[in-house]
């Protein structure tokens, strides 16, 4: 019986790896192409505006998947069957359940076809990137035990402790970028956070019935290192989320969820729009402040946009809206780059220093000059972060 469920356990991983695992192991590393969450899509002249990069596309021979398949099952039956049952759950769950690290031998590398791969590259190569191939190419999520340990004996294996990196194009191409949207304070309410220039009335109350400005800028206090607004087109649903914890979960719809459920709000936004975007959102981010900046971590099923000041040139003044893929990671904020961005000869930004300290996040939904939607503030839902500046 105990061989029995092992096995079991062993057939419904394998049926439920990434689609795409017989992609073409002999490609060449870094080509361009398509998989499962990382794939490259093209935006007028044909050029890319997006961060997904991947292996090419292509059917391998029979005996590539058969290799592959007899790897993963010769690693797999030296689990424990306590550590099949931790996998499985966390690759059913596509990660929304919280699930235990798989701790395996550090130095226990696996080679497939001409190349060596750690054992956490192999099991994120079956389960999730069947494109994936260097360490380099993923981040370990905080909530891991490996998290932080450059050298250790055991490593975690769970593919859904770790996401993919995005790689940011060293010269955005300039179509692709467009006047910033300046944060600015709506006249009606003076004491609001500083609202998007598009958008029109705010909630000027905060948890606890003080206004915005006083819960951002109250002297002395840093207990949150940013808040959270929760927007749908140009009106803001709900009052600013504080947050003082190193991560945070902002979801629609997240098993075992804990953090800014987004679900939980009452909107009077009628459009059949932001209500289907809205139910895409899905496991929705992880927004997490480690010790290099702000990342920001895309756990749903759809691209999320971002907009931040720190990942563009600080010479710009225009601001690039960049693509994140499901899975994928992002340094969405860096307090070290923040400080260099004074620009002191643009008079605009200057006057708006709220546009240093913020990131702007669009679920499924672009904009920019890509896309029909010219500003944040046409998308259906989307989120605005504002940091604390020490």
């Amino acid at each position: 019986m105990f061989r029995t469920k092992r096995s079991v356990l062993i057939r419904r991983l394998w049926r439920s790896r990434a689609p795409g695992g017989e992609e073409e192991e002999e490609a060449v590393a870094g080509e361009p192409g398509a998989a499962a969450e990382a794939q490259v899509h093209a935006c007028g002249r044909g050029r890319r505006c997006c961060l997904g990069k991947a292996g090419c596309g292509g059917r391998s021979s029979a005996g590539v998947e058969t290799e592959l398949k007899a790897l993963t099952h010769a690693m797999l039956k030296r689990l424990k069957e306590r550590q099949l049952e931790g996998l499985l759950h966390a690759v059913e769950s596509r990660g929304g359940a919280r699930t235990p690290c798989l701790l395996l031998p550090a130095k226990a590398d696996s080679r497939l076809g001409q190349h060596w791969y750690p054992l956490p590259v192999l099991l994120c190569k079956v389960f999730r990137w069947p494109d994936l191939r260097h360490c380099s190419e993923v981040k370990r999520l905080c909530c891991c035990e490996s998290y932080g340990k450059a050298h250790s004996e055991l490593v975690c294996c769970n593919p859904h402790h770790l996401s993919r990196l995005c790689e940011l194009e060293s010269l955005p191409p300039p179509y692709s970028r467009y006047p910033t949207d300046f944060l600015k304070p709506t006249g009606n309410c003076p004491d609001s956070v500083p609202s998007s220039t598009e958008t029109g009335g705010t909630n000027c109350l905060a948890p606890g019935g003080l206004s915005d400005s006083q819960v951002l800028q109250e002297p002395g206090d840093q207990s949150h290192w940013c808040m959270v607004a929760y927007w749908e087109e140009k009106m803001r649903v709900g009052r600013l989320y504080s947050v003082q914890e190193p991560s945070l979960d902002i979801f629609y719809d997240l098993p075992q969820g804990n953090g800014f459920c987004l679900g939980q709000l009452n909107s009077d936004n009628k459009s059949q729009l932001v209500q289907k975007v809205r139910s895409k959102i899905g496991y929705g981010i992880q927004l997490t402040k480690e010790v290099d900046g702000v990342w920001v971590y895309n756990r749903s099923n759809y691209p999320i946009f971002i907009k931040s000041a720190t990942l563009d040139n600080p010479d710009s003044r225009t601001l690039l809206v960049h693509k994140v893929f499901p899975g994928f990671s992002i340094k969405a904020f860096d307090y070290e780059k923040v400080y260099s961005l004074q620009r002191p000869n643009d008079h605009e930004f200057m006057q708006q220093p709220w546009t240093r300290f913020t990131v702007q996040i669009s679920f499924v939904k672009g904009w920019g000059q890509c896309y029909t939607r010219q500003f944040i503030s046409s998308c259906p839902c989307w989120l605005e972060v504002i940091f604390n500046n020490r």
